[in-house]
């Protein structure tokens, strides 16, 4: 059974651990990775997110790798076409457009394991919770709720919808493959659209008053923890700006 981000976050090893430690540390090596110049702060800053994701919060490596590998290619992607030049004698290649390539390529990647590192231990509910806490309108926060619901209720669908054309050798060549896949997206819509209906009827069943109350237990805030946190981030801002 495969578990998707928020599910994993759920039962990630730093789930009940305040959002601020998470966010202080995730979005922190971000706004560096962001401002500094990519060597040799780039570098440093994927070294500690991995080890704090895969050794602190205890991410399985497969896991990191599955969700990492998809906007690592598209990076690449993006990479590759800036290294060529097209003018009046065609395509070719441009070496000054190197460095800046593997600058950006290791500046991307650094944003790519911080916003990782908060998705797979920060569920979007603790998080929306938290931004009420600092002054976020209640519409706004359920609103996101509902809408980030939906994109599940949404997927899970199709991935019905995809396995039920299967047991019904719908894929059986390339001619029925692409039949499933305009008949998928033709019922999609209105089957997701009935599906959302039924949520909210039996929403209004259990009188909802238009806000859901999600318990949460979290630790309080640790001073050992912010310490560290605010260590490692200077000791990255130390090092990209003296070795830059």
């Amino acid at each position: 059974m495969t578990l998707s981000i928020d599910q994993y976050a759920h039962l990630s090893r730093w789930r009940e651990r305040p959002v601020l430690e998470k966010a202080l540390l995730a979005i922190g090596m971000l706004l560096l990775a962001v401002s500094l110049p990519p060597l040799p702060s780039a570098p440093c800053i994927i070294a500690c997110v991995l080890g704090v994701t895969l050794l602190g919060a205890r991410v399985p490596l497969q896991l990191w790798l599955r969700y990492a590998l998809i906007p690592a290619g598209f990076l690449l992607t993006a990479g590759l076409t800036m290294l060529f030049d097209v003018g009046r004698h065609g395509l070719s290649l441009s070496p000054a457009g190197l460095p800046v390539v593997c600058g950006l390529l290791l500046r991307s990647f650094a944003g790519i394991c911080c916003l990782l590192l908060f998705a797979l231990t920060t569920p979007v509910t603790d998080i929306l919770a938290s931004l009420r806490a600092i002054g976020l309108p209640r519409e706004i926060a359920e609103i996101s709720l509902i809408m980030y619901r939906l994109v599940f209720l949404l997927l899970d669908t199709a991935s019905a919808m995809h396995t039920a054309q299967a047991a019904r050798l719908g894929h059986s060549n390339r001619r029925q493959q692409l039949r499933a896949l305009g008949l998928l997206l033709a019922n999609l819509f209105p089957r997701a659209m009935d599906r959302a209906s039924r949520m909210e009827n039996g929403l209004a069943a259990r009188g909802w008053n238009g806000e859901f109350n999600v318990l949460r237990r979290t630790q309080p805030l640790s001073p050992t923890r912010l310490t560290w946190t605010s260590l490692l981030l200077g000791s990255v801002l130390l090092i990209g700006s003296l070795f830059s």
